[in-house]
């Protein structure tokens, strides 16, 4: 194997900022290397460095030996560099082969588009791939791995040598998931070299060779992933042990039910789901994907509209057609998509916190107390502990794990009672899950009613008092938390598709 990319010492500044600090990073031909940290760790800035995005201010990258300085992404490209980002830049309205070669199409002559040529060469790297896909497909019209295999062959179609993979897999299910690691095992043994950015720790047995791990802008070392326990990289990610034991299931014995959902049902989405929750309680609701889980969530937010069913708060029963009026009942819902439904990220930290309350900073005559509001996001960056420069930073710029704080802080200003977190750690590194964790514990412990929706059975087993297990819109079983459920019992729920309701513990 040859090394493809050498960086030693990179060095980039941002204002105020010294975002990497005498960084390195090799990756050999026909070789899958991890680059781990957390959120804000630099692995990003890296790569957008190594993809053209950037320019260094300091520092070399070789590639094949030779130094180099590629200025933009089209520099990168024509040097063998691919990079596929976390959020795909498809255009779902053309085909996958109109995608793949966007403006590079082959043309006849006077600038005719050559349609059996431009199908022709998408196929020829589907082949490359052993991916049975149309290309005339219209894109929009494919599933999210379909997508993310299109943005592979787009990448392999500049004869890329070097592929960044950021995040790939996680919008993928497990069978999807296996798909895209035949196709990574495929590219590695026909010698490209991939770069593997995740959060997923269990992924890295599976398919990467070696681990480079970032904290704080800095290199911290680099192991092989085959001969390393994870929770070494765990501890050289965040500088810390990071325990993932079940939580201590609390005695709720006569704490109030805070929130008893009867009935609720909507189409085959949601059908008769009944549940309650009580006061200081974390439920969690686990499912495979379409389960419904989130279209419960929804339906009680008043997000979608439900088509039966009973919700009552503090045993009074409450009308929701809106969001607002779950907002006025109590109700707070962080999105599983925080920031499409969750943040204005093109607004500053301030402006988030009080965007669900505004009317408390409003005067009689409309104007905003925008020193009022100053003061109370310095409130919530201290309480929650969120890394920002300043209140006035825009969201945009932060991590996932302190824009999700951002959140939390929104609806905590609000001073909802009952707080639904669905995948409250999607895209979060492994320190800043951790800080999560700690914090809706907290809001349990505060007398707070939390329901947390995860695809990842760990983190359900790992924060639940009682697991909610749904499987095509139907509710079919309420197990206890802590050490006594297992991740088969689990998944025995999550696959039964009887309407039968398995019930193995009940509200204290």
């Amino acid at each position: 194997m040859n090394k493809l990319v050498e960086m030693t010492g990179i060095d980039k500044f941002f204002p105020g900022v010294h975002a990497l600090k005498r960084v390195q990073f090799d990756l050999m031909s026909g070789e899958v290397h991890a680059l781990m940290g957390e959120n804000g760790a630099g692995k990003s800035t890296l790569m957008k460095i190594l993809s053209g995005i950037y320019q260094r201010d300091g520092g070399v990258l070789k590639i094949d030996g030779q130094e180099v300085s590629p200025t933009t992404p089209s520099e990168a490209q024509d040097l063998g560099i691919g990079i596929i980002h976390q959020e795909l830049s498809l255009m779902n309205d053309l085909t996958v082969a109109q995608n793949i070669f966007i403006g590079r199409e082959p043309r006849k002559s006077f600038g005719r588009l050559d349609e059996v040529a431009l199908n022709a060469q998408t196929a020829e790297i589907f082949a490359s791939m052993n991916l049975e896909l149309d290309p005339k497909t219209i894109v929009g019209s494919l599933t999210i791995a379909k997508q993310q295999m299109v943005e592979i062959a787009k990448a392999l179609s500049f004869r890329s040598k070097v592929l960044i993979m950021d995040e790939p897999t996680a919008a993928l299910n497990d069978a999807e998931i296996a798909e895209l690691f035949v196709i990574i095992r495929r590219l590695k043994s026909e010698g490209v070299g991939i770069v593997y950015i995740s959060h997923k720790m269990d992924e890295l047995k599976q398919i990467a060779d070696r681990v480079t791990v970032m904290r704080d802008g800095e290199y911290v070392g680099v192991v092989e992933a085959a001969e390393t326990p994870i929770s070494q990289i765990i501890s050289m990610m965040v500088g810390r042990e990071v325990t993932e034991e079940p939580l201590e299931v609390p005695d709720l014995s006569g704490a109030e039910v805070s929130l008893e959902v009867s009935g609720l049902s909507r189409g085959r989405e949601i059908q008769d789901v009944s549940f309650s929750v009580q006061r200081g309680e974390i439920l969690g609701f686990a499912g495979l994907m379409g389960a419904g889980r989130t279209e419960v969530a929804r339906a009680i937010f008043g997000a979608d509209v439900k088509e039966a069913g009973e919700i009552k708060v503090h045993g009074q029963k409450v009308s929701i057609k809106t969001p607002s009026d779950a907002v006025q009942a109590g109700i707070g819902y962080l999105s599983e998509d925080r920031k499409h439904f969750g943040l204005a990220t093109g607004m500053n930290v301030r402006d988030n916190v009080a965007l669900a309350s505004m009317d408390l900073f409003s005067t009689s005559v409309g104007v905003l107390n925008d020193a009022g509001m100053a003061e109370t996001a310095q409130k919530y960056i201290s309480q929650l502990g969120i890394r920002t420069p300043s209140d006035t930073q825009e969201v945009r710029l932060l991590s996932g794990g302190n824009q999700q704080k951002v959140v939390i802080a929104k609806w905590l200003l609000r001073d909802c009672d009952i707080l639904i977190f669905d995948e409250p750690t999607r895209g979060i590194d492994v320190g800043a899950k951790s800080e999560i964790y700690k914090l809706l514990e907290e809001l349990a412990e505060d007398g707070k009613t939390i329901i947390v929706i995860s695809s990842e059975l760990p983190e359900i087993m790992r924060l639940s008092h009682r697991i909610a297990v749904m499987c095509e819109g139907r509710l079919t079983g309420i197990l206890p938390g802590g050490k006594d459920t297992t991740q088969e019992d689990i998944m025995q729920l999550a696959t039964q598709r009887e309407a039968v309701m398995h019930v193995t513990e009940t509200v204290q």
